[in-house]
């Protein structure tokens, strides 16, 4: 594969240190300027697909929810599997006294059925907590195993499949004990414990291996074996689909802990991560908050804009993470059934947070604002009523109260200023 030298450059420079950093000679270029973004007209959440009004939250509940659920299945997300019936809980590696006494660590072993790939929950709960009261949890995944999330020593390193894309082979390797707490600047644990949240996590490679042919070793791949078929349907669960139904398993096993408040979780996830946190909300209405740090397109940036991250790359550069039907809104985006707003609305009563970077053009930053906002109507059905703002706020300054959005200034990445902000936004809506 050829690469285009500028492509390759521009997308360095916008530090997409979790994207694929090239440009096949086969994507039209990106677009980055805002005069080029053109007019587009954005499907109305509030008015149904037989085009009734949605004039209040039953409405909104029984008919238009449903249907836009829907919608997202069959054509961008696909279609999970029901909760499994013999999934099991099996804890292991308890310490205490973890990080210096702050909390106590334990590794949950997440069976779907006993044949079923295992997620590997890594869990933190403060030790510190108002008479001892279960804590609220702050729920995502990791990009590269729990050992990357923190340097604690205790956390066990396992195996994960990778792909080469110089010599297209994969392979299972262990992780390099060095890289221990590699991660550990987008999982400022000590801060978060010390706000009175625990703090759950699981690597994306348990559940499917982040290339095409990933989903063979993960859920994905177990599901399509046991329903006795070779290939997927069109509107069957890609990863970004199996990764979000992963999350419901670990609210499940939430539930059963008592040291955790499973009636208070927020769910959070970067990059494609942030797609998958959206998505999982939208399904599963028991995550109490919902957060989204520079997803991009095919997350909370409106797709009609066409500015950065387009449909086409998604499905040319990871094929696997939308159902096939997604395919044919390639350069098609003024076709599609739905754009990011109502993917937002869909967690509506609940609060939404979304983030962008300055430098991280390629999730439009932009797109990702006027999403937040044109999702307020939805939010307004249930008298959750927010004035929605016309320009978007310069960098460090948030805004909003149910539906709430901030621009940093930096690069794609989550750090300290975003978890300061999203600790803010849990307690103000968990009363803290």
């Amino acid at each position: 594969m050829r690469f285009r030298f500028a492509a390759f450059a521009l997308l360095i420079s916008l530090a997409m240190n979790d994207e694929e950093l090239f440009a096949a000679d086969d994507l039209p270029p990106p677009n980055y300027d805002e005069d080029k973004v053109g007019s587009y007209l954005l499907p109305d959440p509030l008015t149904c697909l037989d085009g009734a009004p949605v004039v209040d939250a039953a409405t909104w509940t029984s008919k238009r929810r449903p249907e836009l659920l829907e919608l997202y299945r069959r054509e961008m997300f696909g279609r999970a599997p029901a909760k499994p019936t013999e999934m099991t809980f099996e804890q292991a590696n308890i310490d205490e006294q973890a990080l210096g006494g702050l909390a106590t660590r334990k590794e949950v072993l997440i069976r779907v059925a006993p044949d079923a790939p295992v997620i590997r929950l890594l869990l933190y709960v403060p030790n510190k907590r108002p008479a001892g009261k279960p804590a609220p949890v702050f729920l995502g995944m990791n990009f590269d195993g729990n050992h990357t999330v923190d340097a604690d020593p205790g956390i066990t390193l396992v195996e994960a499949w990778q792909y080469d894309r110089a010599t297209k082979t994969e392979s299972q390797v262990k992780p390099d004990e060095l890289k221990r707490g590699a991660s550990a600047s987008r999982w400022p644990l000590k801060l978060i414990l010390e706000r009175g949240y625990a703090v759950a996590t699981f690597p994306r490679s348990d559940v499917e291996a982040d290339y095409e042919g990933g989903w063979r070793h993960g859920l994905r791949g177990y599901y399509l074996k046991k329903s006795g078929r070779t290939e997927f349907a069109p509107d069957d669960w890609g990863a970004i689909g199996a990764w979000a139904w992963s999350m419901s398993r670990a609210i499940d096993y939430l539930e059963t802990d008592a040291s955790c408040d499973a009636k208070r979780v927020v769910i959070h996830g970067h990059s494609r991560l942030g797609k998958t946190s959206l998505w999982c909300g939208a399904e599963d209405t028991r995550a109490a908050i919902v957060i989204s740090n520079d997803s991009g397109e095919g997350g909370a940036a409106l797709a009609r804009r066409k500015f950065g991250e387009t449909t086409i790359v998604l499905n040319t550069r990871f094929p696997h993470w939308f159902c096939g039907n997604f395919k044919k809104y390639s350069e098609k985006e003024s076709t599609l059934p739905f754009d990011s707003h109502e993917l937002i609305a869909l967690s509506a009563p609940r609060p939404v947070y979304v983030a962008s970077a300055t430098e991280d053009q390629w999730a439009d930053p932009k797109g990702e604002f006027l999403a937040t906002q044109h999702a307020l109507p939805v939010y307004a059905l249930f008298g959750k009523k927010q004035a929605a703002v016309e320009r978007q706020p310069s960098p460090e300054t948030p805004i909003g109260d149910v539906v709430g959005y901030h621009l940093r200034t930096g690069k794609h990445d989550i750090t300290e200023y975003d978890w300061r902000r999203y600790l803010d936004f849990a307690d103000r809506h968990f009363g803290r």
